[in-house]
Protein backbone atom coordinates (compact mmCIF):
# COMPACT_ATOMS: atom_id res chain seq x y z
CA UNK A 1 0.00 0.00 0.00
CA UNK A 2 2.74 1.74 1.06
CA UNK A 3 3.90 2.14 -2.39
CA UNK A 4 1.42 3.49 -4.21
CA UNK A 5 1.62 6.47 -1.94
CA UNK A 6 4.89 6.66 -3.03
CA UNK A 7 3.89 6.74 -6.87
CA UNK A 8 1.31 9.55 -5.80
CA UNK A 9 4.07 11.98 -4.77
CA UNK A 10 5.31 11.61 -8.38
CA UNK A 11 2.30 12.14 -10.40
CA UNK A 12 1.30 14.47 -9.95
CA UNK A 13 2.65 15.96 0.41
CA UNK A 14 6.41 19.33 13.05
CA UNK A 15 8.88 18.85 15.37
CA UNK A 16 12.31 20.67 14.06
CA UNK A 17 10.99 21.82 10.97
CA UNK A 18 8.48 24.64 11.85
CA UNK A 19 10.43 27.18 9.98
CA UNK A 20 10.74 27.45 6.05
CA UNK A 21 12.93 25.15 4.57
CA UNK A 22 15.57 25.21 1.73
CA UNK A 23 12.74 22.84 -0.28
CA UNK A 24 9.56 24.87 0.11
CA UNK A 25 7.95 25.51 -2.64
CA UNK A 26 5.75 24.21 -5.34
CA UNK A 27 7.88 21.57 -7.30
CA UNK A 28 5.81 20.07 -10.83
CA UNK A 29 6.99 16.29 -12.29
CA UNK A 30 6.30 17.50 -15.82
CA UNK A 31 6.52 20.88 -18.20
CA UNK A 32 2.40 20.35 -18.46
CA UNK A 33 1.89 20.29 -14.77
CA UNK A 34 -0.39 23.42 -13.93
CA UNK A 35 1.20 25.17 -11.39
CA UNK A 36 -1.67 25.47 -8.90
CA UNK A 37 -1.64 23.35 -5.44
CA UNK A 38 -5.52 22.00 -4.93
CA UNK A 39 -5.94 19.71 -1.59
CA UNK A 40 -7.02 16.22 -2.84
CA UNK A 41 -5.83 16.79 -6.86
CA UNK A 42 -3.11 16.00 -8.95
CA UNK A 43 -1.07 18.71 -9.53
CA UNK A 44 2.64 19.58 -7.98
CA UNK A 45 3.95 18.79 -4.61
CA UNK A 46 3.80 21.42 -1.68
CA UNK A 47 6.07 21.77 0.42
CA UNK A 48 5.43 24.27 3.45
CA UNK A 49 7.19 24.57 6.71
CA UNK A 50 7.88 21.34 6.93
CA UNK A 51 4.98 19.29 5.16
CA UNK A 52 5.28 17.56 2.03
CA UNK A 53 2.07 17.55 0.59
CA UNK A 54 1.40 15.11 -2.50
CA UNK A 55 -2.37 13.72 -3.95
CA UNK A 56 -4.68 12.42 -1.11
CA UNK A 57 -1.99 12.97 1.10
CA UNK A 58 0.81 14.51 3.30
CA UNK A 59 3.69 14.21 4.99
CA UNK A 60 5.25 15.77 8.16
CA UNK A 61 9.22 15.94 7.22
CA UNK A 62 11.00 15.83 10.90
CA UNK A 63 14.94 15.08 12.23
CA UNK A 64 16.67 16.73 8.94
CA UNK A 65 19.71 15.64 9.06
CA UNK A 66 22.42 17.25 6.44
CA UNK A 67 24.22 14.65 3.93
CA UNK A 68 28.10 15.66 4.45
CA UNK A 69 29.37 16.99 0.86
CA UNK A 70 26.00 17.19 -0.57
CA UNK A 71 22.98 19.95 -1.14
CA UNK A 72 20.91 17.50 0.40
CA UNK A 73 19.22 16.63 3.72
CA UNK A 74 17.42 13.13 5.05
CA UNK A 75 14.41 13.16 6.71
CA UNK A 76 12.38 10.81 8.89
CA UNK A 77 8.65 11.04 7.42
CA UNK A 78 5.32 10.51 8.91
CA UNK A 79 2.96 9.85 6.74
CA UNK A 80 -0.96 9.65 6.72
CA UNK A 81 -3.26 9.28 3.76
CA UNK A 82 -6.55 7.82 2.80
CA UNK A 83 -7.23 6.78 6.20
CA UNK A 84 -4.30 5.12 6.54
CA UNK A 85 -0.85 6.68 8.15
CA UNK A 86 2.77 5.13 7.94
CA UNK A 87 6.19 5.91 8.28
CA UNK A 88 9.40 6.56 5.86
CA UNK A 89 12.23 8.32 5.21
CA UNK A 90 13.33 10.48 2.29
CA UNK A 91 16.41 12.29 1.11
CA UNK A 92 15.93 15.70 -0.91
CA UNK A 93 18.98 16.46 -3.57
CA UNK A 94 18.91 20.20 -4.73
CA UNK A 95 19.55 19.32 -8.69
CA UNK A 96 22.45 21.22 -10.61
CA UNK A 97 19.62 22.49 -12.74
CA UNK A 98 17.75 24.02 -9.52
CA UNK A 99 14.82 20.95 -9.59
CA UNK A 100 14.85 18.31 -6.61
CA UNK A 101 15.32 14.95 -6.24
CA UNK A 102 12.80 12.81 -4.11
CA UNK A 103 14.52 9.64 -3.02
CA UNK A 104 12.64 7.31 -1.10
CA UNK A 105 13.87 3.95 -0.17
CA UNK A 106 13.52 2.33 -4.05
CA UNK A 107 12.13 5.53 -6.04
CA UNK A 108 13.76 8.52 -7.08
CA UNK A 109 11.54 11.26 -9.08
CA UNK A 110 12.60 14.76 -10.38
CA UNK A 111 10.75 17.53 -10.21
CA UNK A 112 11.15 21.11 -11.61
CA UNK A 113 10.30 24.48 -9.55
CA UNK A 114 7.04 25.34 -10.79
CA UNK A 115 7.69 28.82 -12.42
CA UNK A 116 5.17 31.54 -13.85
CA UNK A 117 3.29 29.15 -15.96
CA UNK A 118 3.25 25.47 -16.61
CA UNK A 119 3.22 24.70 -20.57
CA UNK A 120 -0.35 23.54 -20.17
CA UNK A 121 -1.80 21.97 -23.63
CA UNK A 122 1.47 21.93 -25.06
CA UNK A 123 1.69 18.56 -27.54
CA UNK A 124 5.70 16.80 -28.32
CA UNK A 125 6.13 14.53 -31.26
CA UNK A 126 7.77 11.24 -30.36
CA UNK A 127 10.55 12.50 -32.57
CA UNK A 128 11.56 16.02 -30.16
CA UNK A 129 11.07 13.21 -26.82
CA UNK A 130 14.26 11.66 -28.34
CA UNK A 131 11.63 8.18 -28.87
CA UNK A 132 12.80 5.94 -31.69
CA UNK A 133 12.27 2.46 -33.47
CA UNK A 134 8.95 0.19 -33.73
CA UNK A 135 7.29 -0.75 -30.89
CA UNK A 136 6.04 -4.84 -31.15
CA UNK A 137 3.19 -5.38 -30.73
CA UNK A 138 2.75 -9.05 -31.35
CA UNK A 139 0.43 -8.75 -34.19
Amino acid sequence: MRVSYLIWFATASCAGAAAAGPFDGLWRANPTVECVYREGAAGPLKIEDGILFGTESRCEMTMPVNVRDMDATLYDMACEGEGESWTDRAMFLSAADGGLYLIWNGYAFKYEPCGEKAAVGTVATADELGITGVIDTGD
